[in-house]
């Protein structure tokens, strides 16, 4: 039981951590990469909870999907935030 919690506060601080790094850097592809890792940290942790239904959905959509979309409108336009 103590490693369940050890390794959710490591992974919760992880996800926190990207999400800072994604809303401070200026570089819009840094910050799209790190909203996606924050969501992958996400899914695992929704796998670690026992809901893979739910891990694959936040996996597909929410990490790659998402992700995509985002490298994809930032190369039409500008990589850094003025």
């Amino acid at each position: 039981m103590i490693e369940f919690t050890i390794i959710s506060w490591i992974m919760a601080l992880l996800v926190i951590g990207a999400a800072i790094y994604a809303i401070e850097t200026k570089d819009l592809l840094s910050s799209a990469i790190a909203a996606g890792v924050a969501s992958l940290v996400v899914s695992i942790m929704f796998l670690i909870l026992q809901a893979p239904d739910v891990a694959i959905t936040e996996a597909s959509i929410g990490a790659g999907l998402t992700m995509a979309i985002f490298v994809y409108a930032i190369g039409k336009t500008g990589r850094w935030e003025k």
